[in-house]
Parts: structure tokens; sequence; C-alpha cells
């Protein structure tokens, strides 16, 4: 099932999208376990993620950040897809976090964020095609205490899985218009929230997920060329409930479905060379998180 390349790779863009924009996750921490049931392309597809990020005060309005975030996929394959799927069957993303947060003026902060980033299949140690680079660099600007609560978002971010030689735009944008009710605009994540209380959430969202990973040992396709990356993109429609902990921390629990899904094998510039799976499927995720924001 090879694909003709597209001047345009659209999953290989909404990949990029979701990496960037953990690099400027508001996680201090985060537990939680995600599941891709199976569908008819035969893949099921279960992660763990860990993440961990401790601001360290400069001054009364500058900090220096420092984390790091984990992500172990367990792919099972029930198919016969014509190659051996062995290497597939575990990835992992290993990020490091390095940031700086300071006062630019009366209404505005700058954030910048440098993330190394190992993501392989680890089957014999690592290499040099195993590691990456993200940097983001943004704007914030946010008042909590006003009558209705607002956070504005813009910066720029670039990611070396893409292979793109340019930075792109990040923007985001919240608002609590009513006691009950408040909205998300932006990328990765789009959502339209009910309060019913200070401590429970109800929300909608549309957010992208996916990973990009190196296969160290390439994959002979039956096409006769080699895969030496695996990719999963989707764009996923959510119902989820939010418990607050504190003001905080939470409890969470999502339910949704791909609207957009494509995993893909990749060669070694990045082009299509077999698509694992492009049906949709539900997302079952849940965890705990204490988050700034």
């Amino acid at each position: 099932m090879a694909k003709a390349i597209r001047p345009f790779n659209i999953s290989l863009f909404l990949v990029f999208v979701v990496c960037m924009c953990r690099a400027q996750s508001s996680d201090l921490l985060r537990l939680e376990y995600l599941r891709i049931p199976e569908n008819n392309s035969g893949v099921h597809t279960e992660r763990y993620k860990f993440a961990l990020n401790l601001p360290l005060k400069l001054s009364k309005e500058d900090y220096f950040v420092v984390g790091s975030e984990y992500n172990q996929f367990n792919i099972n394959f029930s198919k016969d897809f014509g190659f051996d799927t062995a290497q597939l069957q575990k990835l992992h993303i290993i990020d490091l976090n390095l940031g700086y947060i300071a006062k630019w003026n009366d209404n505005w902060r700058l954030i910048g964020i440098l993330t190394p980033r190992l993501a392989s299949n680890l089957t014999q140690g690592t290499t040099l095609d195993d590691y990456f680079f993200n940097a983001t660099a943004t704007f914030l600007k946010d008042n909590p205490k006003a009558d209705k609560p607002y956070r504005i978002v813009l910066g720029l971010s670039y990611n070396s899985t893409t292979g793109l030689p340019i930075p792109l735009p990040v923007v985001s944008y919240y608002k609590r218009f009513h006691p009950n009710w408040s909205y998300t605009l932006g990328i990765p994540k789009s959502n339209f929230k009910y309060h019913p209380s200070e401590d429970h959430i109800v929300q909608l969202a549309l957010l992208l997920d996916g990973y990009f990973v190196n296969v160290q040992n390439p994959i002979a396709m039956p096409e006769g060329v080699d895969a030496t990356r695996i990719s999963l993109s989707a764009l996923v429609a959510t119902l989820g409930y939010q418990y607050k902990v504190s003001n905080i921390a939470s409890f969470y629990a999502y339910f949704g479905k791909s609207v957009h899904q494509e995993g893909k094998l990749r060669d070694n510039k990045r082009n299509d060379v077999f698509l694992l799976n492009g049906e949709s499927n539900f997302f079952i995720r849940g965890g705990f998180k204490v988050s700034i924001f």
C-alpha cells in the first residue's frame, strides 16, 4: 500500500503542530494513560505519559524552568502487514525542557523553551538519528482577575521532525465569558467548557495528537524500500470531564473519536512508504495533572 508523495504532507504537518505545542505546555506534573482500541486496520495502541517541570525563581518576575516528559507507546499488530512489525511494538519519546519566563512589560510575558528530544524504538541503545530539537518562543498576556478572564498566546515554534526550515506560528486565545462558560481557540486544542461549579468542568474539545519516532533498524518493505520512521497524526473530537482537587490540581477523563487519522511508515527523507492505519479510532484518555492554567 505504497502512497504517492504529496507536495504538502498534511499528516506530517499535524505531527509538527502537536510536537511544537507540547513544548509550551503549562503542566508542572502530569500522569496520563491513553488507549486507542483496535479498528479494522488491526492496530491497537496504549500510551503512558509522565511529565514534570520545575519553575525556579530568578527574580520577582523571572523564572527558569527545567523539566522532562516521557511517553511510552505500546503497539499491538493483529494483522500480517507483509513485513516484520517487531521493532514497532514499543516506542519511546523523552523530552528535556529548558525554559525562561520573563516579564516583557506591564501586559506581556516572554516565554522561551528549548526542547532536545529522543524519539526512538531503542532496540540497540541510541543513535544520532534518534535525536531531534524543538524550540518555542511566545508572548503571553492574561488577566485571571478580570470580570471575564482571558489569556492570549502568540509566538513561533520550530520542530526538527518536520524538515521545514522555518518556524511556524503559535496562536491560542482563552476567555471565560460567563461564570459557567469558557472557550479556547488554538492549536493543538480548542474547547468549549461548562463550569457547573469551581470543582467540576465538562467540555467538548477538538485536539491534535500524534508522534514521530525513529526506527533504528530499517524495515524492508514489500515495495523494495526501507522504512526508518513511524508517525501518527490524528484530529480528535472528545467529550471530557475534569474534577479540580485544588486551583491547579485535577483528575480528568476524555472519550473521543478521531475525525482524521493517519498512522504511517516513512523513509529516511520522511516520505510516505506505507499506510498502517487510516481509519477512525476511539481515543480514551485519563489521568492527573498539576497545571498553572
